[in-house]
């Protein structure tokens, strides 16, 4: 794994120190999602999390909200402080650092008198001795989940030095028997709203740069139709439908335009088009499919999966053209690719066997590995941090979505009501 950027003098601290007492309390409390841990290094933050003052009352659990989404970023432990504790509180630092927490988060929820709430909380730094962070923030009630997203991540960069990406969004697909909605929800599966419902199947919804558009696939016509939506309106239209199959966009980094695939002159080709609408631009020219294109973050390439070599593998190529570069090796089945936000890493899925599994590979190097032990994985996205890497798997009874951290030790499953989840995308920064 490439090293971690500059991270904050605390977390340095941390990494470096050694022989960490051991914490006595009980880890956190279950959340809306399960937080599944296994071979967890030496590298993670102990946190006590007190309860947020009167959070009870405002009917959102703001403090179990945090410590699952501080859990789920690898990088912090997570304790349960059982003292009644708030942002003021005069606390005994000493006395928690010999508990084994190098940091403490309390804070209070209190509604006003215009039915909004405001929310407060203060982190100390149990090692120096000091108030490190504080803030307030007033929201409606709808807001309260967004309000504790917001916390852990401001939380998760004071302690890190590396920005959280918990008030971010995910969309996905949800099938429940014949029905098909496409949903928006916050980062850990909850909230949001439902962009569009119907009987026939949506898939490959992707984000526009600046989080306020969706582009997918939508089948309503009996077609394979590229539709674009604006999340705010609800407006939409759609920006491919030529002859024969429109299918996988991916957003330009500038928003400007989509790579999709066309088999409109027979085989599935790439294509480039304005999002505002005019004709595609044919970018590869080959006897064979070439589908699931995504953009480099810096614009200059284009990664897609192709059969050209005899089996399906990625590939690269300009934007402006010519002559593709295989990007895959190892394995003769890889396709989904996915970039991370620094165009350092791609995650994707190859077949082992009948198992597919997501992998991760170093650009620079070519060095891919196993992320996770399941059979059934799909669909990769990486968060707008690059932390996290969000995909789709089965389970005994129905298909989930999960979460892992970039070594795979990490892994979270999003909350199911029971029906198939699929074809997740994790947002940008937009909120």
């Amino acid at each position: 794994m490439p090293p971690l950027p500059a991270l904050s003098s605390l977390f340095r601290r941390f990494i470096l120190a050694a022989g960490l007492a051991a914490c006595s309390w009980a880890g956190p409390a279950a959340a809306q999602f399960r937080v599944e841990i296994a071979g967890v290094g030496a590298t993670q933050l102990p946190l006590a999390v007190a309860a947020f003052r009167d959070e009870a009352a405002s009917g959102v659990n703001l403090s179990q909200i945090v410590r699952a989404d501080l859990e789920r970023g690898g990088l912090i432990r997570t304790l349960t402080a059982d003292a009644v504790l708030d942002e003021r509180s005069v606390v005994n630092l000493p006395q928690w650092r010999g508990k084994g927490a190098d940091a403490l988060l309390a804070g209070s929820v209190q509604r006003l008198a215009d039915g909004r709430f405001d929310v407060r909380y203060k982190l100390w730094d149990t090692v120096k001795g000091d108030e490190v962070l504080g803030q307030s923030k007033v929201v409606l009630a709808a807001d309260l989940r967004l309000a504790a997203h917001r916390v852990a991540d401001e939380v998760h960069e004071k302690l890190t030095g590396e920005r959280g990406a918990n008030a971010t969004r995910i969309a996905y697909v949800l099938r429940t028997g014949k029905r098909f909605t496409l949903h928006v929800t916050d980062a850990d599966g909850e909230g949001g709203q439902v962009a569009l419902a119907s009987p026939e199947p949506i898939i490959s919804p992707a984000w526009s740069p600046d989080g306020k558009q969706l582009a997918y696939v939508s089948f309503e016509t009996q077609k394979a139709v590229v539709w674009v939506q604006d999340l705010g309106t609800g407006a939409r239209r759609i920006v491919a439908s030529f002859r024969g199959s429109n299918s996988a966009p991916a957003w330009s980094p500038d928003g400007q335009r989509l790579a999709v695939t066309l088999s409109q002159d027979g085989v599935a080709q790439l294509y480039t088009l304005p999002v505002s609408g005019g004709p595609p631009v044919r970018l590869t020219s080959s006897n064979s499919i070439d589908t699931e294109p995504i953009y480099a973050p810096d614009g200059r390439s284009i990664y897609f999966v192709s059969d050209r070599g005899g089996s399906p593998q990625i590939y690269r190529v300009a934007t402006s053209g010519g002559a593709p570069e295989r990007i895959t090796f190892s394995g003769n089945y890889n396709i989904s690719p996915a970039l991370s936000p620094d165009g350092k890493l791609m995650a994707y899925i190859t077949r082992q066997g009948n198992a597919y599994k997501l992998m991760l590979q170093d650009l620079a190097s070519g060095t891919a590995r196993a992320l996770t032990d399941s059979s059934d994985d799909e669909s990769p996205s990486f968060a707008p941090n690059g932390r996290l890497i969000v995909y789709a798997t089965r389970v005994p009874g129905s298909d989930v979505l999960m979460t892992t951290t970039l070594d795979g030790k990490i892994k979270t499953r999003l909350l199911s009501s029971g029906s198939d989840m699929r074809e997740p995308a994790w947002g940008p920064y937009s909120r």
